[in-house]
């Protein structure tokens, strides 16, 4: 393995006043922070100057991996030409012009504005902001509630959080707050009655959804918001049909249709979008993370004409349309996001997706046959393995015997990222990457698994 300068004591010593995110707080004084110092194409080096293939792009969102010229050379001429600037009050900047531009060119559905933020929580926080606005610009002022699902990931900012359908993201949060509903997951895995088929699986999904409209009222809820994958509750791939299902009951009811493209926009589905890949027909849409290559910050909400017209018809009410972000639009970000999506496009990203797919989904499938290993599931460029106690029943380990973490701590010693959600493993490498790195990296996953099993075997965890 390539060998990189380590960093000086002092510098490793200051990682120790950071509040980590998602992290276990209480342990952390014992086994320390694993100190990430430098990157270059799909390869990460710690403190001590140890490689790594980085197998989840981050969180999601290094898709063009590290150390990228083009993008390092624009973010240079931005800085050096407007460093800051905003959008408020009529404002604006080349580079935000252009990529609204881009954005609308490429959007799965029609779109008439953007409107930038600097995360894909801040974009799905805003993408009820409007809803609400636009119900009431519409003299619909009960129409309010939102529609998620369980094990559903949409942000941590506090109504994204609330439109999350995960319990660690809720439990002494005191959330969700009101207005948020979860309809059921489509994971037919794990969900699925025993001797269910997939078909009979999505019409009792879709009529569980029918029972909540009915239950609640049509003329109360504003949207439902949906990842095409639902990427952080497990990379959990709907039936094929689900969203085929769904969309008439939505549009019967006048229910708005939210795609969460946060991790599945920018080719990583073999797609632009992962509406395209799922037969998905949003009303707006969320995305972040991928439009920048994530060498800055930044998220959008693509906005359609009717709900537009709304916007400024409420405007003209009011006086003004009271909502926007200091950083939304940062000349950084929106510079990086047009050079970003240039280099998908020049590049062939979606050409290069398809090409090494086929490798990430043989590699998926060889899995299946490990002990551990109940399901795999993927979709061009991001998938997840599922570790189970019993392949048969599906039974699950313990939580608290934390076989997922382990299993992404055996896989650090072999020089390999990955990303547990429960035991749940996610994969998803930056997608320059080689077949012949893919195969690198499912076989350092592979001696993971093994470590894994062993481990197991020896303490007889269950």
């Amino acid at each position: 393995m390539n060998q990189k300068t380590p960093l000086t004591n002092m510098q490793t010593r200051d990682v120790e006043s950071v509040l980590h995110p998602y992290s276990a707080l209480h342990k952390l004084k014992e086994t320390g922070s694993l100190v990430i110092n430098e990157g270059k194409g799909i390869y990460v080096y710690d403190a001590h100057g140890k490689e790594y293939i980085e197998g989840m792009s981050g969180l999601w969102c290094a898709g063009l991996g590290f150390g990228d010229e083009e993008l390092i050379e624009a973010a240079k001429k931005q800085m050096e030409k407007l460093p800051y600037y905003h959008l408020f009050t009529g404002r604006t900047m080349e580079p935000a012009i252009e990529l609204a531009e881009k954005l609308k060119e490429i959007a799965p559905m029609p779109v008439s504005h953007v409107f930038f933020t600097s995360s894909g929580s801040e974009a799905n926080d805003t993408q009820v902001k409007l809803a609400w606005y636009y119900n009431n610009a519409l003299g619909r002022p009960d129409k309010k509630k939102i529609i998620s699902r369980v094990k559903a990931y949409h942000g941590v900012t506090v109504m994204a959080a609330s439109l999350t359908g995960l319990p660690g993201n809720h439990t002494d949060f005191d959330l969700p707050v009101d207005r948020v509903l979860h309809t059921d997951c489509p994971h037919y895995y794990r969900f699925a009655n025993e001797g269910e088929t997939e078909a009979e699986f999505l019409a009792g999904l879709v009529k569980s959804l029918e029972d909540m409209i009915e239950r609640e009222g049509g003329d109360t809820i504003a949207a439902m918001i949906a990842e095409p994958i639902m990427g952080a509750g497990g990379v959990l791939i709907p039936p094929q049909d689900y969203f085929a299902a769904i969309q008439p009951l939505l549009k019967e009811h006048d229910i708005l249709l939210i795609a969460d493209e946060v991790i599945t926009g920018f080719c990583r589905t073999g797609e632009w979008w992962g509406s395209q890949s799922l037969g998905m027909q949003p009303d707006t849409l969320s995305c972040a993370k991928q439009m920048t290559g994530a060498y800055a910050p930044l998220g959008a909400v693509l906005v359609p004409e009717k709900m537009m017209q709304a916007l400024e018809a409420q405007s003209a009410k009011l006086g003004m349309f009271g909502h926007g972000y200091t950083y939304g639009g940062h000349p950084l970000g929106t510079a990086l996001g047009v050079k970003a999506i240039e280099i998908y496009q020049k590049r062939d990203m979606l050409g290069q997706v398809r090409k090494v797919s086929p490798t990430f989904a043989a590699r998926m499938d060889k899995l299946k046959s490990h002990p551990l290993v109940g399901e795999v599931r993927y979709m061009g460029l991001v998938g997840a393995v599922e570790l189970v106690r019993d392949k048969e029943s599906k039974a699950s380990f313990d939580p608290k015997s934390g076989v997922g973490p382990a299993t992404v701590k055996f896989a650090l010693e072999h020089g390999a990222i990955f990303r547990a959600i429960t035991d749940s493993i996610s994969l998803c490498p930056p997608m320059i990457i080689t077949e012949q790195e893919l195969n690198e990296l499912f076989d350092r996953l592979e001696l993971a698994l093994n470590d894994t099993l062993a481990w197991i075997t020896r303490e007889k965890i269950v």
